[in-house]
């Protein structure tokens, strides 16, 4: 099989989703992209088996139909040197020898047999569909990702929950000591009311490679998933994933419905003062100490081990009892670094329980809550 590519259009395409493949695979053929030409359409495949990313593009002057696996590295290391620029791919469909010619000079490779490469997982019968817009989509996996764990005792921490009604989307995520809920609308579903809840976990590998392609896209997502497999169908790129077997914690049980203080601040001001207090904080626990009275906070930490402490006021909108809370100043950084709006709310009820984290104006189709554990206060 032969066509004519553009350097660079090929590139962009094998980059993005090369992110997938493992440096050390168990199968060998996992080291190697699929290539498959059907017509003028490429087909690009990158997989680590329990996830594969799927893209495909136009090309010029093809010649015959096939498939073949090329060494991924040697294929990226070879293109990233080329300019702007058409090249030739020559296949010998019976030895798969690859042959790429620029108008300067070629490059041979050998190929593997592509009917090696792992088949796609198929859905089952009563797989549900969702479809939402790609913006939508794209906000709740950057407002949860950062808050998922690293737990081999508890996997199903480690991924985004999807929790599916007829009327909405919530996606979830949480590490034990901080938890992000994300609510938005979806264009359209194959759940109805007084459906069972339907949900899945989307392993944190899989949500990354969406939140580095989605800015690219444009248009509507379809997501079709059973109980083992999830395929997210986008303009130019398709996902495949394995889920997350388990069952998610109840996220709702744990979010305080009963918060008599009511605080709201300037986000960048408590951010900042955050970012610089927090440097004098134990190395070890990480405290910073917010105490709230008369619209004002005193944030302040000390390392009693190096003689060094710092404080620091801010005004904020607070009347009623004066509260102190402990938070780990990294924790909440990572928060306030993962909301967009310029004012946020934070509700509280003691120092002993968890506080809550909201935006003071949420962004259209989207409500925002972030939860974060306090620490022990020795005063």
């Amino acid at each position: 099989m032969k066509f004519i590519v553009s350097s660079t259009d090929l590139l962009s395409h094998l980059q993005a989703i090369s992110r997938v493949i493992n440096s050390k695979n168990s199968l060998p053929i996992l080291d190697n992209f699929l290539l498959q030409l059907e017509g003028n359409t490429l087909t690009m495949t990158a997989s680590d088996i329990e996830t594969t990313l799927i893209t495909s593009m136009e090309v010029e002057t093809a010649e015959g139909n096939g498939k073949v696996a090329v060494a991924s590295r040697l294929l990226l290391d070879t293109l990233r040197e080329f300019s702007e620029q058409p090249l030739s791919f020559n296949i010998n469909d019976s030895n798969l020898a690859m042959v790429i010619t620029s108008p300067n000079g070629s490059y041979n490779f050998i190929g593997q047999n592509g009917d090696e490469y792992p088949r796609m997982p198929q859905l089952q019968e009563d797989a549900r569909t969702l479809t939402l817009d790609v913006p939508s989509l794209l906000g709740g996996i950057s407002k949860t990702l950062f808050c998922t764990a690293d737990d081999e005792l508890r996997p199903v921490m480690n991924g985004v929950f999807f929790d599916i009604a007829a009327d909405r989307l919530t996606l979830v995520a949480t590490d034990a000591h901080k938890l992000v809920r994300y609510k938005t609308k979806h264009s359209s579903s194959t759940i109805v009311e007084g459906d069972e809840a339907v949900s899945f976990i989307l392993p944190k590998k899989p949500a990354t490679m969406l939140k580095n392609i989605l800015p690219k896209e444009s248009g509507e997502v379809q997501i079709n998933f059973d109980k083992k497999n999830a395929y997210f169908k986008l303009a130019n790129y398709t996902m495949i994933c394995r889920q997350v077997e388990g069952r998610f914690p109840n996220y709702n049980a744990v979010i305080p419905t009963t918060n008599p203080y009511k605080i709201i601040i300037d986000r960048a001001t408590l951010l900042n003062a955050m970012k610089r207090v927090s440097v004098f904080a134990n190395q070890a626990s990480n405290l910073v100490k917010l105490a709230f009275a008369d619209n004002k906070i005193l944030i302040s930490a000390q390392d009693i081990d190096f003689s060094i402490s710092a404080e620091e006021t801010i005004t904020c909108q607070f009347t009623g009892e004066p509260i102190k809370i402990g938070f780990k100043s990294s924790f909440l950084i990572e928060i306030l670094g993962n909301i967009n709006a310029s004012d946020i709310v934070m509700e509280l009820s003691d120092a002993s329980r968890a506080g809550l984290i909201l935006p003071f104006e949420n962004e259209k189709d989207e409500e925002i809550l972030m939860l974060l554990m306090p620490m022990l206060l020795n005063d």
